[in-house]
């Protein structure tokens, strides 16, 4: 199909099964901001968000994808770490030859075994990030900074070897904020958007830059950030994109400021899914979403986080388990260091999830919402739902504390075929009224959750 270069177009695009499918990806936030890895305990975004306590984020921000911007509060955590560590006179731009150092040796293959290894079927990498640094050798250099990207082609070595393990590639791209155009310092939430560049230099720069990125490496997904500048086309470019990469998805964050009066929420003007950060929702969603988020309360690599600081193994399984029931998928943040070495609690977060999902990962890849996403046990336990053909799933998101357990409200066909996944045989099960009594094998690997395959349920 090709689409014009309209909305009404464009709003005809449908989101390919691949992406329905996939329900898991890596984001991976690597650049300058990698040398120093350091950033304070800002505490969970997710908590800013409920609070409103913007000022207090922006100055002890938890991104260290945010180094430059919380390096110019002079009497903050991280100024205070920067001049004791580099002097007050090493400048932010000083970190590019240690980070072209850095990476030489860097093996993208490596990290493709390990995504591919734990399930991940999508890679999602920042291309340029709010400091205008870019990743690959643009034909299109930052005019205000002199060699400002990598010496390495890093966003095409690891395209390269993410799809030469068959998962699809994905872009990030900084399409609203550039300090290296905009220096401004963000210290409250109304400055976000109120430092998005709207110069028509830059509308140029941004529309050249996805322009080459889709020419060269045809990303599985366009991943903008914070916005896009008001004066670009974006129905010309969504079109341009969608007539080259067939199978492509474009995600809710290319919201343009114009048309939009003081305290009107701004929308994007098109979009395949939504991206909630650090966020999920409480019910399925009728379009597909994606929540994204790091291991930890960081998407660039922070050394002062400690393990304390990742989300337990237990937590993220079951988290996942709940995004897919209600439509979505988990793009889970990998920061490494600036040599591209993947920090070992992160890593074993990953394998934590992977383990997991190599016993229960048939109630999870290639499904679809059921018509409801939850319930609970008889002992109030947790319970989400998940379909794929004529199957069912029931995903238990505790350990079974008896040698049964009653799902309540599920009614299954007499005929059906039960099956713990992972399990060898076949366990007794009966209907009790509307609620369904399973016996629990001793052989049931202690894992945050446990799934249940059921034959002859329709969607």
């Amino acid at each position: 199909m090709t689409f014009d270069a309209t909305f009404d177009s464009l709003h005809t695009h449908q989101v390919p099964d691949w992406y329905h499918n996939a329900k898991l990806g890596i984001f991976i936030h690597w650049g300058l901001f990698s040398v120093p890895g350091w950033a304070a305990h800002g505490g969970d975004f997710k908590l800013t968000v409920e609070s409103g306590n913007w000022r207090d984020w922006f100055k002890h921000n938890s991104y260290a994808e945010w180094y430059l911007n919380t390096l110019k509060f002079e009497d903050g955590p991280t100024r205070e770490y920067h001049d004791k560590t580099y002097g007050n006179d090493f400048a932010y731009d000083d970190f590019i030859p240690m980070f072209n150092e850095a990476i030489k040796n860097w093996n993208p293959d490596e990290w493709v075994q390990l995504f591919e290894t734990i399930g991940a079927r999508y890679v999602v990498l920042t291309t340029k990030h709010h400091d205008g640094f870019t990743l690959w050798n643009t034909d299109y250099p930052c005019p205000h900074k002199e060699n400002y990207f990598t010496e390495r082609d890093l966003v095409g070595d690891l395209t390269k070897a993410v799809r030469k393990h068959d998962m699809k590639m994905g872009l990030y791209y900084s399409g609203g904020l550039d300090w290296a155009f905009n220096p401004t310092r963000i210290q409250d939430q109304g400055d976000v958007r109120g430092t998005i560049v709207e110069e028509a230099e830059f509308v140029k720069y941004s529309v050249n830059h996805w322009r080459e990125l889709i020419d060269k490496y045809q990303p599985a997904l366009m991943w903008n950030d914070i916005g896009y500048p008001s004066g670009a086309d974006l129905a010309d470019l969504f079109a341009y994109y969608y007539n080259t990469v067939e199978d492509g998805v474009i995600n809710d964050r290319f919201t343009q400021m114009h048309n939009h009066p003081d305290g009107v929420r701004p929308t994007p003007p098109h979009y395949d899914f939504v991206t909630p950060e650090y966020q999920t929702y409480p019910d399925i969603q009728d379009g597909k979403w994606e929540t994204c988020r790091g291991i930890g309360h960081s998407f660039g690599y922070n050394l002062n986080e400690g393990d304390e600081q990742l989300i337990p193994a237990d937590k993220l399984i079951q988290m996942f388990v709940d995004i897919v029931s209600k439509n979505g998928n988990l793009l889970l943040n990998v920061g490494p260091m600036a040599d591209g070495t993947i920090p070992d609690n992160q890593k074993a977060r990953l394998e934590d999830l992977g383990d997991w999902l190599g016993v229960y990962g048939d109630a999870i890849f290639d499904t679809r919402p059921w018509t409801h996403a939850e319930t609970t046990t008889s002992d109030g336990q947790d319970v989400r739902f998940t379909h794929k053909g004529d199957s069912l799933y029931a995903t238990v998101l505790s350990y079974p504390e008896s040698d049964t357990i009653t799902i309540k409200g599920l009614t299954v066909p007499s005929d059906s075929q039960v099956h713990i996944l992972g399990q060898a045989h076949a366990p007794k099960w009966k209907q009790i009224g509307s609620d369904l009594q399973i016996d629990i094998p001793q052989t049931l690997p202690d894992m945050p959750a446990y799934s249940i395959k059921m034959s002859g349920i329709g969607a």
